[in-house]
């Protein structure tokens, strides 16, 4: 049932550019992109053997063609030959590094820059065999580039951008972050946006996915904050669940309590985690920051005369809401078991 839902999912045309449009794949099937990529390449091979065919078929003089057209005829087959020999070359060397990279955002950023300088590489080919006089077509060339650079202003921004997104890389494809007041997951950067995978959102309080996808101009890169939540080298956020008691409970037993439910359930893992925190810490100026290796229990005084009794923990990003309502989920069922000790808020 579920690869009939996914066919059909595929042949929807919108869907399609969607998928397109963001870089997205389905199915990631190597056999089956093997199988599409075949008559693509198959096709390109030809046209460039036939063009082959037909420009020396030009050179001897043997197809009924004027002879004054005969240049230019020539001109065409060459350009449609070495371009079809670089968009096969493209295609090849990106099956190659794909196969051969096992990560995903190194060849997603390597097809987006070969597929740069492949059109780049096209459209100097097209310039120089299309164009007899190269200083009339460069002349041209500089006055529309000048007209474009001032229409084009914003894009253009974008794209370099878009380099410096490559260089300084402050987030890749696959990174939880929050630019200006938006967030989310980083699905795809092309060389003029961004598209991000929403969560939290307008209609949601936790870090749930909205269902929404954000785009936005990568010139934005320059003027924004960036929150990355997805650092390589400490790919976790310290997160907070809070609850209010009764200044009736004992709340040695509660800090106990939830302590113990805490290092049970997340602990071994934060350990872990504060380990290579402090070492990461060890090659800064800031190495003398005091970081608790386990869960912290936090008592405050709330202005609407209850407890607030807050649970520290550190977490993967976009585990946060699960890990949060496991915790919710186990403290409360323990603390309710002794409701003389654990007082919670009512109504009465």
């Amino acid at each position: 049932m579920e690869d009939k839902e996914l066919e059909e999912i595929k042949k929807d045309e919108k869907v399609q550019r969607a998928l397109y449009e963001n870089a997205i794949n389905l199915p990631k099937d190597s056999s089956e992109t093997l199988k599409r990529e075949a008559p693509i390449l198959g096709a390109t091979a030809i046209l460039f053997v036939g063009c082959g065919v037909f420009y020396f078929l030009l050179a001897k003089d043997y197809l009924p063609i004027p002879a004054n057209y005969i240049p230019t005829v020539q001109r065409v087959v060459l350009a449609v030959m070495f371009v079809s020999l670089v968009l096969t070359a493209n295609r090849l060397l990106k099956k190659i590094v794909n196969r051969k990279v096992g990560n995903e955002t190194t060849v997603f950023n390597f097809n987006r820059i070969t597929d740069l300088f492949a059109g780049i590489l096209v459209f100097f080919i097209v310039l120089s065999l299309l164009f007899a006089n190269w200083y009339a077509a460069m002349v041209s060339f500089g006055i529309v580039s000048l007209i474009l650079g001032l229409a084009l202003q914003n894009p253009l921004t974008s794209f370099f951008g878009w380099i410096y997104l490559l260089i300084r890389k402050p987030y890749d494809v696959g990174d939880r972050i929050r630019i200006g007041n938006v967030y989310g997951d980083v699905i795809n950067v092309s060389y003029i946006d961004t598209t991000l995978w929403e969560f939290n959102g307008d209609y949601l309080s936790g870090d749930h996915p909205s269902g929404r996808i954000i785009r936005f101009a990568n010139s934005k890169v320059f003027n924004e904050y960036i929150y990355n939540y997805s650092w390589p080298l400490f790919p976790f956020i310290w997160n907070e669940l809070n609850f209010y008691l009764s200044h009736g409970s004992d709340f040695k037993f509660v800090t106990d309590t939830v302590q113990r439910i805490a290092e049970r359930e997340i602990g071994k893992a934060m350990v872990r985690r504060v380990a290579r925190f402090k070492k990461i810490l060890a090659e800064t100026p800031v190495d003398a920051l005091d970081v608790n290796e386990y869960p912290a229990v936090i008592l405050r005084a709330h202005s609407n005369t209850w407890i607030e009794v807050t649970l520290r923990y550190l977490v993967e990003p976009k585990k946060s809401g699960q890990v949060r309502g496991k915790l919710v989920e186990v403290i409360m069922a323990e603390l309710k078991k002794y409701p003389d000790k654990a007082i919670f808020p009512t109504n009465k």
